[in-house]
């Protein structure tokens, strides 16, 4: 089964739709749309170090995706805007991975693939990193669920009841980092944040409380992956494109139609 092409890019989509579904929620309820977005943007030099040092590109947009969301979380309290600091951080960083892919000599690489993804070309390695990934960041969020909410809340809250909100921050940093880096092949590093945004969104409109807008966001991102990829097929289209075209008219529809958000959150 694992022979047909379309059979593993589907795989790979869901996988992805279910790592970002309850991450994306999380994003949404604490306003880090363009958190994300530079974290994504960092994974393209993380790329180029890959191909350089000839390691695991999956490996290297971790380490980069990590390192920037650290770098992020660090640099926030000493005197910047957050989101001047986000977008310094992130046009700068997907720059300097342009600007040094450039330099890969003798190496073949197709840039479009990891900007926008390629998702026709995932192999079976490739989609054991990224259930390997999604089932990472789905243990992350379930076992801190009730900390990383209440943080989100209120963190005075948080301390309250005896937890850090740095600590539980820390661990959304990371869960991030891994949905970036195992996304990377699906829909690229300018598309992820779409991923995590565009589904959550949607599913803040329908959903009765936290714990069902985070099923409903993993529903929406999976029906995209696959409508998205029978569209492309269709119509040949861009595969990567045409799942975020999906989750964006998904959204256009719920909002159309008049749904109120009942998430509580």
């Amino acid at each position: 089964m694992l022979d047909d092409f379309m059979t593993r890019a589907t795989l790979a989509g869901i996988g992805v739709a279910i790592a970002a579904a309850p991450l994306g929620c999380f994003v949404v309820w604490r306003r880090m749309a363009y958190f994300g977005d530079a974290t994504a943007h960092a994974a393209i030099l993380g790329v180029a170090l890959s191909l350089a040092f000839q390691m695991s590109v999956f490996l290297g947009a971790l380490v980069v995706a990590l390192i920037m969301a650290l770098a992020v979380t660090l640099l926030s309290g000493r005197g910047y805007a957050m989101d001047t600091l986000l977008g310094v951080m992130a046009h700068s960083s997907l720059a300097f991975g342009l600007v040094a892919v450039s330099f890969l000599s003798g190496i073949r690489i197709d840039l479009m693939a990891y900007l926008f993804g390629d998702i026709l070309s995932v192999s079976r390695t490739d989609l054991v990193v990224i259930w390997g990934g999604a089932a990472l960041v789905v243990a992350l969020i379930v076992w801190r669920w009730s900390q990383l909410l209440t943080a989100t809340l209120n963190e005075e809250l948080a301390y309250a009841t005896g937890f850090d909100p740095k600590r539980e921050q820390l661990i959304l940093t990371l869960s991030l980092a891994v949905t970036v880096a195992v996304a990377i092949k699906v829909v690229g590093v300018l598309l992820i944040a779409a991923m995590l945004i565009i589904p959550a969104a949607a599913a803040r409109s329908l959903a009765r409380s936290p714990e069902t807008m985070a099923l409903i966001a993993a529903a929406i991102g999976a029906f995209a992956a696959v409508a998205g990829l029978r569209s492309a097929y269709v119509f040949d289209t861009p595969a990567g494109p045409s799942i975020v075209c999906v989750a964006a008219v998904l959204f256009a529809g719920f909002s159309l139609t008049g749904w109120r958000s009942r998430s509580g959150v």
